[in-house]
């Protein structure tokens, strides 16, 4: 560690005492400008640490809170898919009434875009980072990209739609426990006992969740747990194509699938339909995320909500709040809702 004479001969920062204080750049500025918004026992942290290395911020640092650049950075896995549109355009909604504007990376899904988008942020001096999808959707997080990203939160607020062990990130996460709880009460409810999972990956953290909770809800209404069920796959059309045409080989062919989303739904209903079955006489289909496609499929798609216009500002805020020093909590859960169509129930009866 650092002996303050050593700080010293190296021009210390306000960086450098934001991160000895365990607050954010911002937080020392208003110290240093006398703000009012700080608490007494972060002020006095900062304070400290100001007499300690007789810290003595030039201009600009002295001015950082209204030099910085307003800009949040939101990095997506894929913003051409409508689940990351949906949310990537309420976030942009949400910064712009909060007086930010959004700066946008696709990262694609690879780490390594990941993380140059990380160093082009830092030097775009962005106020917060939003990461929805990529390495926050991991079951295990990846140690350097944690690594990579803790150099972020020493200068700025990093909000994740996931989890990033190891970090300091906050999280505002899909309640994918509360998601599965719907779809399958919805589906048992109507009768159902054969119930099938088409796509996904179970090194995908809120994968994993749902096939986790899928079992336990077997378990408690009694139903066999079949592993011949759960398909894993990919997130689009063709992982949901292909998870039916081997469901359909089954020797009980199930009465209900669940897609992971509704690209995968997508797929799922095609099949069923190419082999001659009716959607939801034969077999139902229920998805996720209640994007456009759950619309525009025949029958119309029965598929969880995020309500994503609250996500996008419940993300959005826990930036800004975090940005201007405010108390907001680590980790948050978002509320999903059902919408229920006509592929699990005919069309008289759906909402």
């Amino acid at each position: 560690m650092d002996t303050p004479s050593v700080m010293k001969a190296r021009n210390i920062t306000i960086y450098d005492i934001a991160r000895e204080a365990g607050v954010s750049a911002a937080t020392v500025s208003r110290v240093l400008t006398n703000n009012a918004n700080v608490r007494p026992e972060k002020r006095q942290k900062v304070q400290a640490l100001i007499e300690k290395y007789n810290f003595k911020p030039n201009a600009l640092a002295k001015g950082l809170s209204d030099t910085r650049s307003k800009i949040i950075g939101i990095m997506v896995a894929d913003v051409r898919n409508p689940f990351y549109a949906e949310i990537f355009v309420a976030c942009e909604l949400a910064a712009e009434s909060a007086g930010y504007t959004v700066l946008l990376c696709n990262s694609l899904g690879e780490t390594s875009r990941e993380q140059k988008q990380l160093e082009l942020f830092h030097e775009q001096r962005i106020s917060a980072m939003i990461q929805l999808g990529g390495r926050v959707d991991d079951l295990v997080s990846d140690a350097d990209y944690v690594e990579a990203v803790n150099q972020l939160t020493n200068n700025i607020p990093v909000v994740v739609s996931g989890k990033l062990d190891g970090t300091l990130c906050y999280q505002v996460e899909i309640d994918s426990m509360k998601a599965m709880d719907l779809l399958m009460e919805h589906l048992i409810d109507l009768g159902h006992r054969r119930i099938a999972l088409a796509g996904g990956r179970l090194d995908v953290s809120s994968s994993f969740q749902k096939l986790q909770r899928y079992k336990q809800i077997l378990k408690n209404y009694r139903i066999d747990f079949r592993p011949e069920y759960v398909i894993e796959g990919g997130y689009d059309y063709q992982a949901g194509h292909e998870a039916m045409e081997r469901l359909l080989k089954c020797d009980e062919i199930p009465t209900a699938v669940i897609a992971i989303n509704d690209y995968t739904a997508l797929g799922v209903m095609n099949s069923i339909q190419e082999h001659g079955y009716r959607i939801p006489q034969d077999i139902a289909v229920a998805g996720y995320d209640n994007t456009q496609i759950a619309t525009l499929v025949h029958p119309h798609l029965t598929s969880i909500d995020y309500q994503y216009e609250t996500f996008g500002k419940m993300l959005v805020g826990t930036a800004v709040t975090a940005v201007e020093g405010g108390e907001v909590s680590r980790i948050q859960l978002v509320t999903p809702k059902l919408m229920i169509r006509a592929s699990t129930m005919p069309e008289e009866s759906a909402d």
